[in-house]
């Protein structure tokens, strides 16, 4: 069934993206919010497909096969047919490659595969942009992530210069080439736990609004992690039961921190077999979301 269900026309990919440190941006227009950082996007993600179902104007989602209907993708269909004034009911199937809620990026994946799926399937009048907007929208109302949309249609290793969505952020990217991404993931963080609290955002910002352009002096990968890490340490972000993987994936790395926001490590490696046991190892997609 799962497989039947993934034969849906047009198929839409967009790659998850670890962030390593980051500045919150809130403003009244969610468009004009957002985080400033840096960060990677990997070359496995979230898989859309999906199908129309009539006139009921009702919206469905199956993620890896189980339901959801309370997650971002309904948020981000909402506000989509807020803008469009579509009324046909969907069903949408999400194929996620990597761990949800684990600081991978997946709500803003899911978002903007839903909306990008839809739009081509009935040809709605809306750009790739606007598409950007309406999940970026849907995640900062929802608390469920801040700056992973821009990035993962940007691909690469990104450098997030002004908060917002495609069109009113701004981005560069850190050059690089034979890297890979190494993960261990202990478990799920609530995104919105953090980003929602005033004491962690002062944390988060103190350490996170200098970064961009200490990177932007010498803005190569292992400046990133170093400064990622130093990020996670002085924002007081990482869990005791992360210390001993951390330590353990910075040997024979570039060095090793903590993804924003899970309870994940991550590593950047030219060796795709130096994370060892219990970790797994992505390589770095170039080019952003697309469809497939």
């Amino acid at each position: 069934m799962f497989r039947e269900v993934f034969k849906m026309k047009p198929r839409v990919f967009v790659p998850a993206h670890i962030t390593g440190f980051f500045e919150v941006v809130m403003q009244r227009d969610p468009l004009r919010s957002g985080s400033r950082g840096a960060g990677v996007v990997l070359d496995r993600g979230v898989k859309t497909g999906v199908k129309l179902r009539g006139s009921d104007d009702t919206t469905k989602v199956r993620v890896n096969g189980r339901r959801d209907d309370d997650g971002v993708s309904i948020r981000a269909v909402e506000i989509l047919r807020e803008l469009t004034g579509f009324s046909e009911g969907v069903s949408i199937h999400h194929e996620v490659e990597v761990p949800i809620g684990c600081g991978f990026g997946t709500s803003a994946a899911c978002a903007l595969g839903s909306v990008l799926a839809i739009a081509s399937e009935l040809e709605l009048p809306i750009t790739f942009n606007m598409a950007g907007e309406v999940a970026h929208r849907a995640e900062v109302e929802l608390g469920t992530g801040l700056g992973d949309l821009i990035a993962e249609v940007t691909g690469g290793m990104v450098i997030r210069t002004r908060e917002g969505p495609p069109g009113y952020g701004r981005v560069d990217r850190i050059i690089q080439d034979g890297l890979h991404v190494i993960t261990r993931t202990l478990g799920e963080l609530d995104t919105a736990s953090v980003i929602h609290d005033d004491a962690h955002v002062r944390a988060i910002n103190r350490m996170g609004g200098g970064m961009i352009g200490r990177l932007l002096k010498r803005p190569a990968p292992a400046r990133f992690m170093e400064l990622s890490r130093e990020f996670a340490e002085g924002a007081g972000l990482i869990p005791r039961e992360l210390r001993e993987p951390l330590e353990e994936l910075s040997e024979g790395t570039l060095g090793a921190s903590m993804a924003m926001l899970g309870n994940t490590v991550f590593a950047l490696s030219e060796d795709p077999d130096a994370g060892g046991a219990g970790t797994s190892t992505y390589g770095i997609d170039q080019l952003g979301a697309r469809f497939i």
